[in-house]
Parts: C-alpha cells; sequence; structure tokens
C-alpha cells in the first residue's frame, strides 16, 4: 500500500477522489485483472493525466480501495496527493500491481459504502469529495444504500458510478435484470452524480478513463464536461 504525502495539511487540494473497485464472487481472475490494469492505464491516460496538473497548487487526492461482502473490504491505495506526472505513475503502479484479498463472497453495495464513510474522515482537506464505485452486480447482501445514506454516511460526498454490464450476467444481477438502473437508483448520489456503462470488464479502462475526465473536469471550474457515449445523467 503506497503511503499518503505527509504534506497534505500545506498543499492546496481541489478534490478527494475515492475509487472503490468490485471484487465480489462474479468478478473472476481475468476480470478483476482487466479491472486493475485498465484503472492504471485510464489514471496514465493523457487526457487525465493533463486533467489532474491542470490547476497549479491544487491537488488531487487519490485513493483506492476494494470490497465485496459486509466485511471484506481492504485499501489498496491511502490517500495519496497527485501533483506531479511521477505521482501519478507511481499511484498506477501500485493499483496495476496489487491483488485481491477475497473472491469469494457477496455485493455488499451498503457496507462498502459505510466502509468508504470511515476513509473519507481520514482524506486531506479538499474542496470537494467524490467516490467513484465500480461494479457488476447488484446489492445483495448487508444493508440497502438508501438505508446508508439515511443513517448519515457519506454526507457531502459526491456518489458516481460505472456498472459493468457483462454478456452473461451471475445471480448478482438477477434481481433487476438492468444494472445500469440499480447505480441509478441506489448508488449515486450528490448534484450532478452520474452512471457511465462498460460493456464488460474489456470495456472498463475506456468507460474508466472518460469518467476519470468528467469527475476532474468538474472540479476546474468548467461548466460543464462535454458529452460522453453511453453515459447516464441523474436527472436534476
Amino acid at each position: 500500500m503506497l503511503s499518503a504525502w505527509p504534506g497534505w495539511a500545506e498543499a492546496g487540494c481541489r478534490l478527494a477522489l475515492m475509487l472503490a473497485l468490485d471484487i465480489s464472487s462474479s468478478v473472476d481472475a481475468r476480470e478483476d485483472g482487466l479491472q486493475r490494469r485498465g484503472l492504471a492505464a485510464a489514471l496514465m491516460a493523457p487526457a487525465v493525466v493533463d486533467a489532474v496538473l491542470s490547476v497549479p497548487g491544487q491537488s488531487v487526492a487519490l485513493s483506492v480501495i476494494e470490497w465485496s461482502g459486509r466485511v471484506q473490504q481492504d485499501v489498496l491505495l491511502d490517500w495519496t496527493i497527485l501533483d506531479s506526472r511521477d505521482s501519478m505513475a507511481r499511484a498506477a503502479g501500485a493499483i496495476a500491481g496489487s491483488r485481491r484479498s477475497y473472491d469469494a463472497f457477496a455485493t455488499a453495495i451498503g457496507r462498502m459504502l459505510e466502509y468508504a464513510d470511515t476513509r473519507f474522515r481520514q482524506a486531506p482537506p479538499c474542496d470537494h469529495r467524490v467516490l467513484d464505485v465500480s461494479g457488476d452486480g447488484v446489492q445483495n447482501d448487508g444493508p440497502w444504500p438508501r438505508e446508508v445514506y439515511q443513517a448519515g454516511a457519506l454526507a457531502g460526498v459526491t456518489v458516481n458510478g460505472l456498472a459493468i454490464v457483462v454478456d452473461e450476467p451471475a445471480v448478482d444481477h438477477a434481481e433487476t435484470g438492468d444494472l445500469v438502473s440499480h447505480y441509478r437508483t441506489e448508488v449515486i448520489r450528490g448534484p450532478g452524480a452520474f452512471v457511465i456503462r462498460a460493456d464488460g470488464f474489456e470495456d472498463y479502462q475506456r468507460a474508466m478513463e472518460l469518467k476519470l475526465q468528467r469527475e476532474l473536469s468538474l472540479h476546474v471550474g468548467r461548466a460543464s464536461p462535454p458529452a460522453r457515449p453511453r453515459l447516464f445523467s441523474l436527472p436534476q
């Protein structure tokens, strides 16, 4: 686990961004590898690097967690200040070289949100806070996201989603049959919250790159990001 930069209290930070990766039983080893390598590659995409470094003196703090069942959550990357291409490369390397902690548990989205809430309490003092949830299945264990939100978790945090839609859905999808709709109605929250669809794990890198660009662009003073394909916004 990469350690957080010790001087964050003295640095300007415009965005604390946490990425949550699904490692439930519906995600096999190949798909997990595509997810980790895809995230690392998306983080180092030229447009994403430019977006992170676009405001001198106003950095981005990044953390990455993995999640599945009620008690299966772990930190892959502790809060780390991204203020140079080198710092981004180190973060991407840590993500690409990581290995999942679990592979046989359910999809406890609500419990993941509770865990993310505790991690945000340890985040640097940034102007905005965003949780970016990736997953290929619907909630099927533990408290529902709406219950977690009603209890006060993630107050002031915008929650966006990346729904990974597979050709042969696992049992996780059986309850709704529409993963994008599930993320729109149960997971995302906050002003401007949105969901992007990935058509399988092979499409994860593309979708994550677009998602990161949008999240970063919303916090550098742009009125609205460019339209993106296969993107679903929450009605305002």
